[in-house]
């Protein structure tokens, strides 16, 4: 008996041991908004902690994040606009986890500290093109700004009405690559999250309202949109996946969500 008790208690030694064994749960995939990193990051972090369950994150913009979904190459989807119609139709749905406000960042050498929405509109068509047109240096301004299919980028065209109307002269692929090439010229323009702008740019006021938790929250600060988590209808979401949707939308949550920089929507 001695020799029985002795041989069960080294197998599970073992199976504690290895990777392998099947009481481990399986980890979680995301996929998508580059501008939901520093959230989903804190998030993964502090659930791993608790649960030794590890969160994996993909940062290839909102439109691929949902396509990712929809195609089961990952968990949940990331996005940072709310799903279109034909996107519910292809029977995805929607959590909104925060919300993040779209800072209009220049250059820190730019003496223009403040623009409101019908001027912002002006710039990025292409009707006002110098800055000493509105108080700034006798140089051209250059637009930066997403690709096509970031949610940043919807955001920010459809709170500005500019859609389909921005006179691009880059578009770049992630929130730091706007970032970095503001920060390295002083006649650019640019748009990003809020939670991931750096020191490196000035975030301009918006109509005399700086985005801070408490004017994204009350809705006085105008450029900002949601964080989404999208999943399918019809599919139930892995063990461990569900754990980690139950807490990230949880009440436990909203002090990591906030500690990133955005509003929790719970």
């Amino acid at each position: 008996m001695k020799k029985i008790i002795s041989i069960f208690a080294t197998a599970l030694i073992m199976c504690s041991t290895f990777a392998g064994c099947s009481s481990e749960k399986e980890a979680v995939s995301t996929d998508g908004s580059t501008s939901m990193e520093k959230v989903i990051g804190v998030l993964g972090e502090t659930f791993e902690s608790d649960t030794g369950i590890t969160v994996t994150y993909n940062p290839t913009g909102s439109g691929s994040g949902i396509k990712a979904v929809s195609a089961g190459n990952c968990d949940i989807g990331l996005s940072s606009r709310d799903l279109k119609d034909e996107e519910r139709a292809q029977g995805l749905e929607a959590t909104f986890l925060a919300y993040d406000g779209i800072a209009i960042i220049v250059n820190p050498e730019n003496p223009v500290s403040d623009l409101d929405v019908e001027t912002i509109a002006k710039i990025y068509t292409g009707e006002i093109t110098n800055w000493n047109e509105i108080g700034g240096n006798d140089s051209e301004i250059v637009l930066i700004g997403r690709e096509a299919g970031s949610g940043t980028r919807d955001g920010f065209e459809s709170i500005t009405d500019t859609e389909d109307k921005c006179q691009y002269r880059q578009e770049l692929t992630s929130t730091g690559d706007v970032i970095t090439t503001v920060a390295g010229n002083p006649s650019a323009i640019g748009y990003a999250s809020v939670a991931s702008v750096k020191d490196t740019v000035k975030i301009v006021t918006v109509g005399g309202v700086a985005p801070t938790e408490e004017t994204i929250k009350d809705g006085s600060y105008v450029v900002q949109r949601p964080f989404v988590l999208v999943t399918k209808a019809d599919t139930e979401l892995s063990e461990s996946a569900q754990e980690f949707f139950d807490y990230i939308t949880s009440e436990k949550a909203r002090e990591a969500i906030s500690s990133a920089g955005v509003v929790a929507a719970n």
